[in-house]
């Protein structure tokens, strides 16, 4: 906890003196243009990824970058989805799964969760992506675990579009969506391409999107 309260005093020192005037004007509204649903991994941080200012992403976080289908019954997730989508009227949402993800490594290599039920129940939303991956032949584990964050991210995509918010607007075409890998090891990111199926450098082909909609992944 010490290096927790010197990191805040240090901010309130340093680093919020230079953004007076921007937390001023985020004390009373928020306005960011992309949702950007991540893992909960400590290791990935999404503004430091994409070098954003608060008030500029709107996140939502869990464990395997999930977002469960709609139903009678949303929770947490879904109800922040809507928020972003249908209140703060996002332009962009992001679906970002990243290299050495634990919860995908459970999923690919079939772990014993007993001692975790509720990880064990929440990465049953991973089920349809898990059913795509495991009907693939892989050259090796690390093969598999790769395929599996790849193919995750386009199950939570498909997921997202169950949402009514999601659906709405994109329709009415106010939303793009985006599905991103991030290697930790590289600091790379590879993007899926709705249009060819796969997954290419995001620093090559900045404009991608993955709004055509698709089945499985390609490498």
């Amino acid at each position: 906890m010490q290096n927790l309260i010197e990191g805040f005093l240090k901010f309130q020192r340093e680093e919020f003196p230079k953004r007076t005037e921007l937390f001023k004007h985020l004390a009373t509204t928020q306005n960011p243009r992309t949702l950007f649903i991540a893992c909960s991994d400590s290791r990935v941080v999404p503004e430091l990824l994409t070098q954003q200012e608060p008030g500029e992403l709107f996140v939502i976080r869990n464990a395997g970058n999930i977002v469960p289908s709609y139903g009678v019954q949303p929770g947490g997730v879904s109800a922040s989805v809507e928020y972003a989508v249908a209140g703060l009227n996002v332009t962009d949402v992001v679906v970002c799964g990243h290299s050495d993800c634990g919860a995908m490594t459970a999923v690919a290599t079939c772990k014993c969760l007993d001692h975790m039920p509720a990880v064990a129940g929440w990465l049953h939303h991973a089920d349809a992506a898990k059913a795509v991956n495991e009907a693939r032949e892989h050259a090796s584990e690390r093969a598999r675990i790769d395929s599996m964050v790849r193919e995750n991210v386009i199950a939570q995509l498909a997921n997202l579009r169950t949402h009514p918010s999601v659906a709405l607007a994109i329709e009415q075409g106010r939303v793009n969506l985006h599905g991103w890998v991030y290697d930790i090891e590289t600091g790379s990111i590879n993007a899926l391409d709705g249009t060819t199926n796969r997954f290419i450098p995001l620093a090559e082909n900045p404009r991608v999107t993955a709004n055509s909609p698709r089945l499985s992944a390609t490498v």
